[in-house]
């Protein structure tokens, strides 16, 4: 009976914590949002070679974001790569005596991961 009363509070609390941990995260992106958009507007509205500043700042993010994309793709995909041949690895030493191959489960992260590089190195657009 106390272990499940330890476990409902437990749960309780870890799932509340997460609830604002999120929260505040949120809130946080936010006001970022919301302080990046006033200060190109502000940029934006000067005069002269405002408008252009202002544009380039957009396209500098731009291509942050999407090298930033790029880099976690090809780092999800050497992840994947890794999983797919440790489970190979350890498929194979517990299936060492059985004559069906198990080991050959690991194939499938392992070519998610190479798609995902395959995806990353050569189809993705380009800066």
């Amino acid at each position: 009976m106390s272990l499940f009363l330890f476990l409902g509070i437990g749960s309780i609390a870890l799932f509340s914590f997460l609830a604002v941990a999120t929260w505040s995260g949120e809130r946080r992106r936010e006001r970022e949002a919301y302080y990046r958009s006033e200060t190109i507007k502000k940029v934006a509205e000067s005069q002269g070679a405002g408008n252009a500043g202002a544009m380039e700042i957009l396209r500098e993010e731009e291509r942050i974001a999407l090298r930033r994309r790029r880099e976690g793709q090809k780092l999800g995909g050497l992840i994947t790569i890794a999983v797919g041949i440790s489970m190979m690895v350890f498929l194979r030493s517990m299936t060492r005596h059985d004559p069906e191959p198990a080991y050959l489960v690991g194939l499938i992260p392992l070519l998610i991961g190479v798609a995902l590089l395959v995806y990353a190195y050569v189809l993705a657009p380009k800066e």
